[in-house]
């Protein structure tokens, strides 16, 4: 993974959202950010094209299965997108975790509950009083709209604005409302506890509820810090603490106490300097510090946060608009980002009429709505996101919700292109086959699910899932985000749909 730079940019801050990042299984240094370093921006000279061959030749779908060396268990289907037919098939009615590919369902959920021009909006209002003066006489509310997306640079242009108006002291309180959606104190329970990919889920949510955290070594010794850092800023959080720790094992320790969020450091893991992003298990709490942080950097004196029931009513003071909910979706898709998918599929069932207070009751509105708008009879979905193993979903079952999606039009033009590899791992270019995909990865589980244009036939739809559930269930809780194994196999399973993928396309094309 790479290191922080000081400068990024909201697609540096995406990109470092994917699904699993590396994590220490002994005392050595945490993960650093997954912030990618920006580039710079390049011309790209245009080559000639170059006649691309499959990496091997069409063979029997059971050799391709026994010579990828997969261990557990894999089910495949392809259809003829137009016609439905069934192109080939192994074993598609096995329930199988979806992982990721569930966000291809979710996408589309809340595409068409909320609909495309949908924006969430985070606004900070006045409430029983008025700026007088530069006081304002009545209470400071940060209100959330369950904004996927929201960075502290959207916080900071809220704390401009409010300069602007004069706020230079709250006479009131300051109060935080996140009760646009449920607070989910975590997506799945059984993630190690630094994954940043596993955090909160709020009606307020900062930085992908995500909190920065660095440490700097000199003469042997380390400084500790938390942030949530922008392009622009530097908002030290005190919400949230951070303590090294003299001990080996276990790297990181975190517990919720009831003013702050508390984690725990190993010592000797801080050998150099370096950062990562931990997951935020209060997000309100979270948001409400880094807004006071920032006003108080403007000169603007603030009481502590307290996060409180709906507010109703109230003058506008602020106001931050999302961008339009396609967009999102297909960041969402694109970087795979957990949060994001949770925070849709919640607003889209709330939005259809139904208050739940947990993700399974949503995840189950999902079902029953893929049923009824796809014919996807038999989804099992137990999030929005895919990173839950008691998901379960067939082939089939999928294949039949990704044509209907293809029939409708909108969900491949949101999918992410798919790079087909040679055997260096470089991509193809002028590949004869174009994949539109969505992923899904977790510990022994790969699956891949979308799209294959054959360039002279017609599309495919297509649905590979591959897990081990044994080598999974067996991983230890000391193991870290990447337990050792899961590289190899994951790599198997990828060479294995593409293998799938040029058969079926040679096939049909």
């Amino acid at each position: 993974m790479l290191t922080d730079r000081p400068i990024l940019s909201r697609r540096t801050v995406l990109s470092g959202l994917l699904a699993t990042v590396a994590a220490p299984a002994i005392a050595r240094a945490p993960t650093r950010s997954p912030y990618p370093p920006a580039r710079p921006g390049s011309i790209e000279i245009p080559q000639p094209p170059q006649a691309v061959t499959t990496r091997r030749p069409l063979t029997g779908l059971a050799d391709i299965l026994a010579r990828s060396g997969l261990s557990g268990e894999t089910a495949v289907i392809a259809l003829d997108a137009e016609t439905g037919g069934v192109i080939e098939e192994h074993r598609a009615n096995l329930l199988l975790p979806p992982a990721s590919t569930a966000k291809a369902v979710t996408a589309m959920y809340a595409l068409q509950s909320l609909g495309p021009e949908h924006r969430f909006v985070t606004r900070v209002l006045a409430r029983d009083g008025a700026i007088e003066g530069g006081t304002l006489r009545g209470d400071l509310v940060l209100q959330g709209g369950g904004d996927p997306v929201l960075q502290t640079a959207d916080l900071a242009r809220l704390a401009d604005t409010l300069i602007e108006r004069g706020l230079r002291r709250i006479e009131g309180r300051f109060l935080i409302d996140a009760n646009a959606l449920p607070t989910i104190e975590e997506i799945d329970r059984g993630q190690p506890v630094q994954a940043g990919y596993n955090p909160a889920v709020s009606g307020i949510n900062l930085n992908f509820n995500r909190v920065h955290f660095a440490w700097e070594v000199q003469g042997g010794r380390a400084s500790v810090s938390m942030d949530a850092r922008s392009d622009r800023e530097i908002p030290r959080v005190s919400a949230i603490e951070m303590r090294a720790v003299s001990r080996d094992l276990p790297v990181y320790t975190h517990e919720l106490r009831s003013q702050t969020e508390r984690w725990t450091v190993a010592s000797s893991a801080l050998r150099s300097s370096g950062s990562r992003w931990l997951p935020v298990h209060r997000p309100a709490e979270y948001a409400g510090d880094v807004l006071r942080a920032l006003l108080l950097a403007r000169g603007c004196r603030v009481p502590e946060p307290t996060v409180t029931r709906s507010v109703q009513g109230g003058t506008v003071l602020a106001e931050h608009y999302s961008e339009p909910l396609t967009s999102i979706l297909r960041g969402m898709l694109q970087y795979s980002t957990n949060l994001t998918a949770e925070t849709v599929g919640l607003t889209a069932t709330t939005h259809n009429g139904h208050r739940v207070r947990a993700l399974s009751p949503s995840a189950s509105r999902m079902n029953e709505w893929a049923a009824a708008a796809h014919d996807a009879h038999g989804m099992r979905f137990v999030d929005h996101s895919g990173l839950g193993e008691g998901s379960r979903v067939s082939p089939r079952v999928m294949a039949a919700y990704l044509r209907s999606a293809f029939q409708q039009g909108t969900l491949p033009n949101l999918l992410r292109d798919h790079p087909l590899r040679d055997p260096q791992g470089q991509q193809m270019r002028n590949h004869p086959i174009s994949v539109q995909a969505k992923t899904g990865t977790l510990n022994f589980v790969s699956a891949l699910s979308g799209y294959a244009h054959p360039r002279n036939g017609r599309p495919i739809v297509f649905s590979i899932m591959s897990a081990d559930l044994p080598r999974r269930r067996a991983i230890r809780d000391d193991a870290g985000e990447r337990p050792p194994g899961t590289r190899t196999w994951t790599g198997r399973a990828r060479v294995l749909q593409q293998d799938l993928i040029e058969r079926w396309g040679q096939a049909h094309g």
